[in-house]
């Protein structure tokens, strides 16, 4: 006989919602900036992490990736977790751990131990994302549902884009350290108010977590992006590059193996049968990977070519979140998704992303005018594309999955967003060593290094080549993401009608 839910653990029905789920939604997504603000708020800090911890452009991508690679690796066995044990549980532990991880690294005396601590604050920020979505999922009735998850989305992108400017705020008056002491009253704060407010939701029926799944798959990510990270400077034949190549796919595909043969798979890989779920994963993919690789290469640029100060810099991004904003609290986005369709609002979505970056690419390199338009655009590309992804990945899952979803969802997001940092940091740090030969592993150490202003002038020019080369890969990876996505999402809508016809 089956277990019998307990009613008290049960979420309020979809037609009716939560009689406070506007307030939890308040919570949910303070929650949630405090976790997707350290996935850019490092980046400000770049130059003073360079010149005080001596690290190398390498160290720093390792400091931007642990963190996301980490989460990614364990977002579905969290999600699994959540659905099990109670989504409030998870939101409250990950808070907690996330809050100490941020004190470790706000005091880390090393490169290796800074990447350690982001990684410990990863295994926290996991287990908060995966609760976040799912919980939305839950308290919202199906008519409002794509309105939270919009709202939701925008929060996710404010992260993103005000990371920046909340590092270089804090770092205009104090050390690089401070940029994670901003997360523990953001955390003490959120986790008495999950704690008041959110109402306890779980499946007593859910798999068990899959934590062999949760390890090949942080294996094999983390093999995959070190060969991409360390390839530029080991070189693509290296031994260290194509070993760490071959694990990361190796690993993968046991993954997916061990996934297809156990009866409770962290990922159920059936879920990519069906053409909705696969259109949307494919978008959310390259969205994140836009946005993560953009924002690493955007404030680069502005410190080192254009010479702004890590405040200076973090304002200069902030056009992007408030676009944005603007978009999703207008509800612009929740109004056109239902005329367009989903295929089209991610089509359109991500075209403007894939403009918006090719602006900065092309007209970026000789002042802000450039990239102010690029961010706009980026930015209104977003506001629609990201909150038509998480939906259509949330209504292609079982609700009784909403945790595993939120996983997925999450997974895509902070793998692409690593990816993107490591491929756009590939491309950009192999461009620079082709039109210049330098032994210094970072742009500043190498324009130290030069001899005459000459050499400094040629070794500004390569750095600007590399910038502008990656950003344009990017802008044409998010557009082919748009289109295939369009295309499976439209495909997978054909045969629901077809089948609804038939029947």
């Amino acid at each position: 006989m089956a277990p019998t839910a307990d009613p008290a653990t049960q979420a309020p029905p979809v037609t009716a919602g939560h009689p406070q789920r506007w307030l939890i939604l308040g919570v949910i997504c303070l929650a949630q900036l405090t976790v997707l603000l350290d996935n850019t708020v490092l980046n400000v800090a770049i130059p003073s992490l360079t010149r005080e911890l001596d690290a190398s452009t390498s160290d720093i991508q390792w400091m931007i990736s642990a963190y996301s690679l980490v989460q990614s690796g364990l977002l579905l066995t969290a999600g699994s977790a959540s659905d099990r044990y109670g989504r409030k549980k998870m939101l409250a532990s990950g808070l907690a751990i996330f809050g100490v991880g941020s004190l470790t690294a706000a005091f880390a005396g090393s490169t290796g131990q800074l990447i350690a601590a982001r990684a410990g604050m990863g295994v926290g920020g996991a287990l908060m994302m995966t609760s976040t979505l799912a919980v939305v999922v839950q308290i919202f009735s199906e008519a409002e549902r794509v309105k939270a998850i919009a709202l939701w989305s925008t929060v996710s992108t404010l992260g993103f884009a005000v990371g920046p400017l909340v590092g270089g705020l804090l770092l205009d008056h104090f050390w690089w350290g401070s940029i994670f002491l901003i997360n523990i009253p953001v955390a003490l704060v959120g986790l008495v108010a999950v704690i008041a407010l959110v109402p306890e939701s779980k499946n007593p029926q859910g798999d068990r977590p899959d934590l062999l799944g949760a390890l090949l798959s942080t294996i094999g990510m983390t093999g995959i992006v070190y060969a991409i990270i360390s390839g530029p400077d080991d070189g693509w034949t290296s031994t260290t590059t194509l070993t760490s190549a071959a694990i990361g796919v190796l690993v993968m595909a046991a993954f997916v193996t061990w996934e297809l043969r156990i009866p409770y798979p962290m990922l159920d890989m059936h879920f990519f049968r069906n053409q909705k779920f696969t259109g949307a994963v494919a978008g959310a993919i390259l969205v994140a990977f836009g946005m993560g690789g953009s924002l690493f290469l955007l404030t680069q640029h502005l410190q080192f070519l254009l010479g702004y100060g890590p405040l200076e810099a973090g304002l200069r991004t902030a056009p992007m979140a408030l676009t944005v904003v603007a978009l999703n609290l207008t509800g612009v986005g929740a109004r056109l998704l239902p005329r367009m369709g989903t295929p089209l609002t991610i089509a359109s979505g991500m075209t403007c992303m894939a403009a918006g970056l090719a602006a900065i690419a092309l007209l970026g390199g000789d002042g802000y005018g450039g990239m102010l338009l690029g961010l706009i655009v980026m930015g209104a590309g977003i506001a629609l594309a990201m909150p038509a992804m998480a939906n259509a990945i949330m209504s292609a899952i079982p609700r009784e999955k909403a945790g595993v979803g939120a996983g997925v969802n999450g997974t895509l997001a902070e793998f692409g967003n690593g990816l993107g940092v490591a491929v756009l940091g590939a491309v950009l740090n192999a461009r620079f060593a082709a039109l210049v030969t330098v032994s210094a592993t970072s742009f500043p150490a190498a324009l130290a290094a030069a001899d005459s202003a000459g050499e400094k002038a040629r070794i500004s020019e390569a750095f600007s080549s590399g910038l502008e080369t990656s950003q344009l890969v990017g802008a044409v990876a998010v557009l082919a993401g748009g289109l295939l996505a369009a295309v499976l999402l439209r495909r997978a809508e054909r045969t629901e009608s077809a089948a609804v016809t038939s029947a």
